[in-house]
């Protein structure tokens, strides 16, 4: 049973930088396509960026150019590296996994709320 726990966050300023972590147990993370995710306060959970086992990342409109997705199979974990942060996104941060069959699209809607998911980790972004 594949399980997932992040790490890495905290508060940060404006135009800092945060990586998050992503550290999976139970299994090998490289046949499983990973998402993260987050959800600010009274919104909903919106997709942030995502890699598939072969490398192909997507990344939400709004962090392109500030987030990077990397994985790194020999450490069994995602991370998500946050550069240049505003307040906007601050929020609960959360990774997912799905098992990887074949070439796959990728985006958020490779995920769904019965596939693996960690706890979350809050990041906060203020002066």
């Amino acid at each position: 049973q594949l399980q997932l726990v992040e790490s890495g966050g905290g508060s940060v300023q404006p135009g800092g930088s945060l990586r998050l972590s992503c550290a999976a147990s139970g299994s090998a993370l490289d046949h499983y396509a990973v998402g993260w995710f987050r959800q600010a306060p009274g919104k909903e959970r919106e997709g942030v960026s995502c890699i598939t086992s072969d490398g192909n990342t997507w990344y939400a409109d709004s962090v392109k150019g500030r987030f990077t997705i990397v994985r790194d199979n020999a450490q069994n974990a995602v991370y998500l590296q946050m550069n240049r942060v505003n307040p906007e996104d601050t929020a609960v941060y959360s990774c997912v996994a799905v098992f990887q069959i074949g070439r796959i699209p990728v985006g958020p809607d490779l995920f769904d709320d019965d596939n693996y998911w960690g706890q979350g980790t809050q990041v906060t972004v203020s002066s």
